[in-house]
This record gives structure tokens, C-alpha cells and sequence, in this order.
């Protein structure tokens, strides 16, 4: 197996292709995870999936159900980057990955995790528009208008992601060519560099800080206005269904939240054994919650899934029939 060619630049050796490590202490557990990852994968792949098909029905043709079904495709996405690969690794003995291979991994990782960040936050907006200004909410919030902020969501995120990605991978990598994880990550990859990674790793702690601090606070301001117009409203009716409608998003970006913050915490550069799996379960668990947390509290889908899964029934049973 080729590891290294040397480099024109001296004596360093350029690095062709990465060794993912995993659990490099305990392979016992490979097998196991195997498993529990492929049905979290699967479940991920066909709850998303439904909430996609669900959301085709006209009667949820709203700004709301347009900027989720997006939400589910970009899950899709951003686990079927990793996931696949993590779990030949889990019971292949060839682990390694090519440079192009893994530079790919790592921009589509970025860039679906970073486009989801900048979505929930229009998605927010959706919501303030939806509740402080309601008879209005119809004109502003119009096709254009959600289509323009899924495009800017993914746009933010492809720019934030090449700046990254570029800065990554123009760095020397000399030496060892095993990245100690799971998949490729900005963390565990620079760790590889043969060059001194302390102004990365502050240009990094930067770019992280105003990538979740950007629409983190447009997602902050949203909610007090939102919470202020809830607790004018007169009814305790009204009050409980403008929350419930936002209840869901909130709790979407509590997770996501949490799993940006990896990239904050200084010691995410030395991954050890111990500390990989709660690493691994907020990026690869977190989309799998979404199609619960949207449709097991909101009465609209469980109503369209119920419709859609009593025409199917009725069509079978036309077909035999016939």
C-alpha cells in the first residue's frame, strides 16, 4: 500500500492518501457499532425521506413545510457523506481514504452542516414573520422570498466551506498519515501538518465562532419577538399554538447548537478513544432525531400521513380488485 511520494519540496513527503484509526484501541467495539450505526443511518434515510414525500401533499404547501422538506434533504446529505464509509471501515481492514477522497468528505461535510446552520436560521424568520406578523405573512413570505434564503443558506455555507476546506489542505502534510477518527474532520486532519497549527487553530476558533454566532443570534433575535408577541396574546389558546409551531425548531437548534460547539472546545484537536463517541453521536445521531421531533408534535403531518398511507391502502386494494 502506497502511503507517501516524496514531495519537491525538500526532504518532506506529501501525503497521497489517510489511514482512519476509529477505535484504534478497542476493535472489539467495531462490530457492534456496525450495526447500531447502520439502523441509525437507515432510520435517519427513511424518516427524512418520508418527511420529504409528506410534504408534497398540497395541504402543507407552506413556507414552514418548504423550509423543512429542505432541512431533511440537506440531513440526507450530510450523513450519507460519512456514514456509508464509516461503516465498510468498521468491519474492512483497508481503512485509508485518498487525498482527493478525503478533501471531498470534508467540503461536503462542512457544507451541508454549515448550509444547516445558516437554514435554521431563515427558518426562524419563517416563524417570526409567521407570528408577529401574521396577516402579512402570506405576501412577504411568498415562493421567491423562501427559495432566495435557501439559496443564500447554501451559498453562506459553500463560502465559509472553501475558505476552510482551502486552508486545510494547503497545509503541508508530512509524516504520519493517520487521521485518529472516524472520517475526515478539520480537528483530527490538522493535527497531521508538519507545520506549527497554532494560528490555524485561532483562525479556525474564529471562523467557528462567527459561523455559529451568526445565525445563532439572528435565531435569538427572532425568538424575542417572538416570545414578546406570544405573551401579549390574550388567549392561553392562542398562546399555546403560536409556541407548539415554533417549539419544534427549537429544539432542532438546541441540538445543532450543541454539536457546533465541538469545533469551540480546545481539546477536539486530541481525540482519544474515550471522548470520539459523544463526538460521533452529535454528528451522526442529531439528523436522525429531526423527522421525530417535527412529526410526532405537529398534528398537519401526522393528519397527511394518515391520508397518504390511506390512498395507498385504497389503491391496493382497487388494484386487486381488478
Amino acid at each position: 500500500m502506497k502511503y507517501a511520494e516524496e514531495s519537491r519540496r525538500g526532504n518532506l513527503t506529501a501525503v497521497t492518501e489517510f489511514i482512519f484509526l476509529g477505535l484504534a484501541n478497542h476493535h472489539e467495539l467495531e462490530v457492534p457499532l456496525f450495526f447500531i450505526y447502520l439502523l441509525i443511518y437507515t432510520v435517519t434515510l427513511m424518516g427524512n425521506i418520508i418527511i420529504i414525500i409528506i410534504i408534497m401533499d398540497p395541504a402543507l404547501y407552506t413556507p414552514m413545510y418548504f423550509f423543512l422538506q429542505v432541512l431533511s434533504f440537506l440531513e440526507i446529505c450530510y450523513t450519507s457523506v460519512t456514514v456509508p464509509k464509516m461503516l465498510v471501515n468498521f468491519l474492512s481492514a483497508d481503512r485509508s481514504i485518498s487525498y482527493m477522497g478525503c478533501l471531498a468528505q470534508m467540503y461536503f461535510l462542512l457544507l451541508h452542516g454549515i448550509s444547516e446552520c445558516f437554514l435554521l436560521a431563515a427558518m426562524a424568520y419563517d416563524r417570526y414573520m409567521a407570528i408577529c406578523n401574521p396577516l402579512r405573512y402570506r405576501i412577504i413570505m411568498n415562493r421567491k422570498v423562501c427559495l432566495s434564503l435557501t439559496v443564500l443558506s447554501w451559498f453562506s455555507g459553500n463560502v465559509v466551506t472553501l475558505i476552510q476546506t482551502a486552508g486545510v489542505f494547503t497545509m503541508p502534510f508530512c509524516g504520519s498519515n493517520q487521521i485518529n477518527y472516524f472520517f475526515c474532520d478539520i480537528p483530527p486532519l490538522i493535527k497531521l501538518s508538519c507545520i506549527d497549527i497554532a494560528l490555524y487553530e485561532m483562525q479556525l476558533f474564529t471562523a467557528a465562532i462567527l459561523v455559529i454566532s451568526i445565525p445563532f443570534s439572528l435565531i435569538l433575535v427572532s425568538y424575542i419577538f417572538i416570545i414578546s408577541t406570544i405573551l401579549k396574546m390574550t388567549t392561553a389558546e392562542g398562546r399555546h399554538k403560536a409556541f407548539s409551531t415554533c417549539s419544534s425548531h427549537l429544539i432542532v437548534v438546541k441540538y445543532y447548537g450543541s454539536s457546533s460547539l465541538i469545533y469551540l472546545r480546545p481539546n477536539s484537536i486530541n481525540l482519544r478513544d474515550s471522548n470520539k463517541m459523544p463526538y460521533l453521536i452529535y454528528t451522526t445521531i442529531t439528523p436522525t432525531l429531526n423527522p421525530f421531533i417535527y412529526s410526532l408534535r405537529n398534528k398537519e403531518m401526522i393528519g397527511s400521513l394518515r391520508r397518504l398511507l390511506r390512498d395507498r391502502m385504497k389503491r391496493k386494494i382497487f388494484s386487486h380488485r381488478k
